[in-house]
């Protein structure tokens, strides 16, 4: 029988004292501000009603775990990069302005499409098969490209926003280049040589747009405009879905279908942060927790999130891999700290200042970090089918990958909106197919031909 030893750590049902809770919730917090502000900036929705309400989401989904198993499954969910292109799609946002709320009501079904594409496929997971039914349906040949497909097809916005063009300059201007440059050098610095230096190490984004803001600030691409004339404290803006819309097939048919993105990252990060939570729970003489065998509720998990998201009115999520860090960095697995990480977020939604403190930076500064950002998550694709080992020498494999880079890539930039002109179903799709959705779907579907009709066994012969 193992022994118990001092080790200062906190496992998931664990609860610390109040006073450390705040604090290490707070930490929390800090970590998923950058990435989940970003998101609600680019996608166009308000910051205090994402703060708040991906927060509330983060507490339900805590709270499912531990009612459901009687363990906590220690993730904190935040804004996903994966939907932007699908939402950016719908509301067309200028940088720091809350789109139109009847657009966001009708991108919200598409989130809620999310949902019930996640929980009905942790219901497949946790009934079949585990992992081993997933690859069969989301093997890393669709869902690598497909992630490859998102980043780089929004290479062009990050673009726009850099040379000033998405924030109304309709040339580009040097000083909107330079401040961009700088953001983006002082990301890639930050990230690259903060590498070990503890906590800071996590907030290279966060600081690389304080560098850059601090460099637009005398280019006066800073706009004080209105800034600070906010209550202290107010009511986010909530809005709710629209499924009467034209629009909203479309919608849910593009945006729903990108949870294919988020569901491997989600399984990944479960089996991460369950490998640390048994070490450390073996170091300290106690049971392990085998969170890793809860794939499919945690796929469920995330998709009662995003269920919360779609009806309250903010962006889809996904639990944070940074937040894994965190807890890996500091021995810290506590579910009671995430659920007060999440009540400290929604609480920060009502502060008025912050969401006017937000909307002061320019475009420059959030398309330097988006170059770096977006690009990294077609980076992310292309290393997910590496780790997997994905044979691109395979020409059913490489039929599959190229298929969805093409149709996704040269769709979301070729045609007005990342729309394609297909006429078929138009009733359902009025504006046109969404691309980066056809793409996936094309790639699921040649995948399944190989699943049903097995191709035969090429063996090679020795020379």
């Amino acid at each position: 029988m193992a022994t118990q030893t001092k080790v200062m750590a906190y496992l998931p049902n664990d609860r610390p004292p109040l006073g450390q809770m705040i604090l290490l919730g707070f930490q929390h917090v800090i970590t998923m501000f950058p990435a989940t502000i970003l998101c609600a900036l680019l996608m166009g929705f308000p910051v205090s009603t994402v703060l708040t309400v991906t927060g509330f989401g983060t507490v339900v989904a805590l709270l499912g775990s531990k009612l459901s198993m009687g363990k906590f499954i220690p993730l904190y969910y935040g804004s996903s990069f994966s939907y932007i292109a699908a939402v950016t799609a719908i509301t067309k946002p200028t940088f720091g302005v809350p789109a139109d709320p009847e657009l966001l009501s009708i991108v919200q079904t598409g989130f809620i499409a999310t949902g019930v594409i996640n929980i009905l496929v942790g219901l497949l997971i946790r009934y079949s098969g585990g992992k081993e039914a997933l690859d069969k349906i989301l093997p890393p040949i669709v869902t690598g490209p497909v992630a490859a497909t998102i980043g780089i097809g929004l290479g062009a916005s990050a673009l726009q926003m850099a040379s000033g063009v998405a924030g109304g300059i309709m040339t580009g201007d040097l000083k909107w280049w330079a401040a961009a440059l700088v953001t983006l050098l002082a990301a890639f610095l930050f990230s690259v040589y903060l590498q070990g230096k503890g906590f800071i190490s996590m907030l290279p984004i966060l600081l690389g747009a304080i560098a850059g803001y601090l460099v637009a600030i005398p280019l006066g691409l800073v706009n004080w405009a209105g800034a600070f004339t906010s209550a202290l404290v107010r009511a986010p803006q909530l809005t709710f879905p629209n499924f009467a819309s034209d629009m909203t097939f479309t919608v849910m048919f593009g945006i729903g279908i990108m949870a294919i993105a988020t569901i491997p990252e989600s399984t990944a990060h479960l089996y991460q942060i369950s490998l640390y939570v048994d070490h450390t729970a073996t170091e300290m003489g106690k049971e392990k927790y085998g969170l890793s065998k809860y794939i499919g509720l945690n796929l469920m998990l995330d998709g009662l999130n995003d269920l919360v998201n779609g009806i309250f009115g903010s962006t889809a999520g996904t639990n944070y891999g940074e937040n894994n860090s965190l807890m890996v960095i500091t021995r810290n697995y506590s579910g009671p700290v995430l659920i007060t990480a999440g009540i400290i977020s929604m609480l920060l939604g009502f502060i008025g200042p912050l969401a006017d403190l937000v909307a002061t930076i320019p475009t420059a500064v959030s398309g330097g970090l988006s170059i770096y950002l977006f690009g990294v998550i077609g980076m992310q694709g292309i290393a997910l089918m590496m780790a997997e080992k994905v044979n691109l020498f395979d020409p059913a494999q490489l039929a599959i990958g190229a298929v969805i880079l093409i149709v996704g890539i040269g769709g979301n930039i070729g045609f007005p909106g990342g729309f394609l002109p297909i006429p078929l179903l138009q009733g359902l799709f009025p504006s046109g197919w969404p691309a980066i959705a056809t793409g996936a779907v094309f790639g699921i579907l040649m995948n399944l031909i190989l699943v049903f009709w097995k191709p035969p066994v090429v063996r090679e012969q020795a020379v």
